[in-house]
C-alpha cells in the first residue's frame, strides 16, 4: 500500500509540475488521503526531493540542445548553448536568492488551504487576462537568441511569486515571460531549463535541513519511497514535458487557467468541510 501511494504521488508531482496548475495546491489535497507510514521530517524532505525525478527527465530530453560540450555541435551552436546557460543562470539569481532567505517563513506561514486556494484562483484568472490579451499580440521573443539577459533577469524575477505554495513554479514563470512579448513555447522551455538549477537548489536545501534535523537516519522503508517517487516522478515527467510542448504549439494556457480556478475552489470546500 505504502508503494502504490508513493506511485500515485509521484504521478501527482510529475504532471503538475511541468503544468501551470501548481504541483503543491494538488499534493495539499492528496497530501490528508495519500500520507505515508514516514517520519514528518522525511515527509516533508519528500515532498520536495521527488522533483529530482521531474529535473532528470528535463536534462534527458533536451540534453542535446543543453550540452555545450557536443561534439556534434560546431562552435556556433556551442556558443549558442552557452548562451542559454548563461541566461539561465541570471534567470535564477532572484528565486535563488530570497528562497535561501524565506523557505523556512514560507512554509511556517503560508503553507496552508488559504493561501494556496487564493494563488490558484488569482493566477487562475490572470493567465485568462494574459491570453485574451495576447490573442491578436505579436510576440517579439520567438526563439533563445532573441531572449535578452535583461528580460531573462525580469522573467527570473517572476519566478519568485513561485516561493508562495499555490502559485506554480512552471506558472508564475511562463505567465511572466508571456506578459513580456516571448512566445508560449519559448517561455515554456525556458521554464524548464530555469528548473534544473532551482529544483535542484530546493531538494539540495531541504535534504541538508532533513540530515541536520533527523541525523540522516533514513528507516529502510523511507529509502524505498524515496527511490520509487523519484522513478515515477522522472518517468511521467517525460509524458507531461512532451504534452506541455505539443500542446502550447496549437492552444493557448486559457484551459489551465480554468482548471486553477475550479481547483482553488476545490480546495476552498475540501478545507471547509475537512
Amino acid at each position: 500500500m505504502e508503494i502504490l501511494k508513493t506511485i500515485i504521488l509521484g504521478i501527482i508531482e510529475g504532471i503538475t509540475e511541468w503544468l501551470p496548475v501548481s504541483s503543491t495546491g494538488h499534493l495539499i489535497i492528496a497530501e490528508d488521503f495519500l500520507k505515508l507510514n514516514v517520519s514528518e521530517s522525511f515527509w516533508e524532505m519528500f515532498l520536495v526531493v521527488i522533483q529530482l525525478g521531474a529535473i532528470l527527465a528535463v536534462i534527458f530530453l533536451y540534453f542535446n540542445k543543453l550540452n555545450p560540450f557536443s561534439p556534434k555541435k560546431s562552435k556556433t551552436q556551442k556558443i549558442a548553448t552557452w548562451d542559454i546557460w548563461g541566461k539561465v543562470v541570471v534567470g535564477v539569481i532572484p528565486a535563488a536568492v530570497l528562497g535561501f532567505l524565506l523557505d523556512d517563513w514560507m512554509d511556517a506561514h503560508l503553507y496552508n488551504y488559504t493561501t494556496v486556494s487564493i494563488t490558484l484562483i488569482l493566477y487562475g484568472i490572470l493567465f485568462i487576462i494574459v491570453e485574451k490579451y495576447n490573442k491578436n499580440r505579436k510576440f517579439t521573443t520567438k526563439s533563445f537568441k532573441h531572449l535578452t539577459y535583461k528580460k531573462a533577469l525580469a522573467i527570473g524575477a517572476f519566478q519568485t511569486l513561485s516561493l508562495i505554495p499555490g502559485t506554480s513554479r512552471s506558472g508564475s514563470t511562463i505567465l511572466g515571460a508571456m506578459i513580456m512579448g516571448t512566445s508560449r513555447d519559448i517561455a515554456a522551455e525556458y521554464s524548464f531549463f530555469l528548473a534544473i538549477p532551482v529544483m535542484f537548489g530546493a531538494s539540495l536545501l531541504k535534504t541538508a535541513k532533513f540530515v541536520l534535523k533527523a541525523e540522516a537516519v533514513l528507516a529502510p522503508n523511507e529509502i524505498t519511497v524515496l527511490i520509487v517517487g523519484i522513478i515515477t516522478s522522472f518517468i511521467v515527467s517525460l509524458l507531461a514535458i512532451k504534452f506541455l510542448v505539443g500542446f502550447v504549439r496549437k492552444h493557448d494556457f486559457k484551459v489551465f487557467g480554468w482548471y486553477r480556478i475550479a481547483l482553488g475552489i476545490i480546495l476552498i470546500l475540501f478545507a471547509y468541510f475537512k
